[in-house]
């Protein structure tokens, strides 16, 4: 079965960093654009960045432009979140997303914690 397994969440001061993974199985990972998503109990759901399967193409919300990076390696399954200069209103749990034969999957989330 398909499973998304985030990890690399925590705390951190602003203007720090962190790197977030997710663990893909389950499908064919190198033929599905993927995506990151994150929920904040204020904003809700809110759609973060989006790669192509073969990840030569990426686009960024505007909330997190410049300063996070996605990227993937197709060889581990693997999807990856850089995120730089980090916020407190970054402060969210982010899943992974992939849609798999037109089904909606994600993972269970990793928290990120962004204060002094």
């Amino acid at each position: 079965q398909v499973q998304l397994v985030e990890s690399g969440g925590g705390l951190v001061q602003p203007g720090g960093s962190l790197r977030l993974s997710c663990a893909a199985s389950g499908f064919t990972f190198s033929s599905s654009a993927m995506h990151w998503l994150r929920r904040t109990p204020g904003k809700g759901l809110e759609w973060v960045s989006v790669i192509t399967a073969d990840g030569l193409s990426t686009r960024y919300s505007n909330s997190v432009s410049g300063r996070f990076t996605i990227s993937r390696d197709n060889a581990k399954n693997t999807l990856y979140l850089q995120m730089n200069n980090l916020k407190p209103e970054d402060t969210a749990v982010y899943y992974c997303h992939a849609n798999v034969n037109y089904s909606p999957y994600w993972g269970q989330g990793t928290q990120v914690t962004v204060s002094s």
